[in-house]
């Protein structure tokens, strides 16, 4: 039951990072929020390790070339997915973006089936129908007649961005030989050591006023970057011992804690319609973990 303690975890702790980004979106651009989530995730990440190997030292790993491509495209995915979330937050209210982006869970179910050998029972892709009939309910601004085409889009294209982010993160877990939670350890460490190079030298050569903006918000950037990484040891901890498909579908518990903040912290009102859609996606999780 390790993978479920450390995915009801993550979920807890991205529920809060989403707010945190849903909140310094309103002042910083997209790129910046994006690099909120990695930039001081790095040395957290690191520590975490260092301490795995201070209190039970392991042979080093051995880095393939299958493992680098799968770092570095888990590494381009995540920046991909989170940069659209952002935007999704800004489209809609935080609940709304963040449950559509959990149509990750979904794709992840279908992209596992197709090409990495899990299978899907009759309940399983009952679950998919559910979870897709929210998505499109939650993505109705003015009703059924008002549907968002836009906002249907960029949640599945955020959704498949991190499916494909989580689904290579266990490929590349796997990859290492490592016990468990130290091939999850290494490739926390690549992947967001990757991301926040690449993010600060973009930044630095193009906009460095958003650079700028991020540094003139530190409690802000902290609370994402602490979250963030925290919610990621959780993730990529239970993705290295379970597959993709059952940890993101039991990790739709996060729209609860969505729902908690949006209502009680950032003081948004969920309508009816977007509750019913947030609770569609629950089902569809337990039933493709009961298929």
């Amino acid at each position: 039951m390790t993978w479920v303690v450390c995915t009801v975890f993550a979920t807890f702790m991205q529920a809060w990072r989403n707010a945190f980004q849903s909140q310094l979106g309103q002042t910083v651009k997209v790129t910046g929020v994006t690099l909120a989530r990695f930039i001081w995730a790095g040395p957290i990440a690191a520590i975490y390790l260092g301490l795995l190997y201070a209190f039970e030292p392991v042979a080093m790993p051995i880095f393939n070339t299958q493992y680098w491509l799968y770092i570095i495209g888990a590494a381009v995915t995540q920046i991909v997915a989170t940069s659209l979330m952002v935007r999704l937050f800004k489209m809609n209210n935080y609940a709304i973006g963040a449950g559509l982006a959990k149509s990750e869970a979904i794709v992840a179910a279908v992209l596992g089936m197709l090409f990495f050998g899990t299978t899907l029972s009759f309940f399983g892709w009952l679950g998919v129908f559910i979870g897709g009939l929210a998505v499109f309910l939650m993505s109705a601004v003015k009703g059924v007649k008002g549907l968002s085409l836009a906002t249907v889009a960029m949640g599945l294209a955020c959704g498949s961005a991190f499916a494909l982010t989580s689904l290579w993160v266990r490929e590349a877990s796997l990859q290492l030989n490592l016990s468990f939670p130290y091939s999850a350890a290494w490739v926390l460490v690549m992947v967001i050591s990757l991301q926040t190079l690449g993010l600060v030298s973009y930044l630095w050569l193009n906009d460095k006023g958003t650079l700028r903006a991020l540094m003139q918000r530190p409690k802000l950037t902290l609370l994402t970057s602490v979250s963030s990484c925290l919610g990621s040891i959780g993730w990529f901890s239970a993705m290295s011992i379970q597959n993709v498909p059952y940890v993101k579908t039991l990790g739709q518990i996060e729209i609860f804690f969505t729902l908690l903040i949006s209502s009680y912290w950032l003081k948004q009102k969920v309508q009816i319609k977007d509750a019913f859609g947030l609770v569609l996606i629950a089902l569809a999780a337990l039933l493709v973990i009961w298929g």
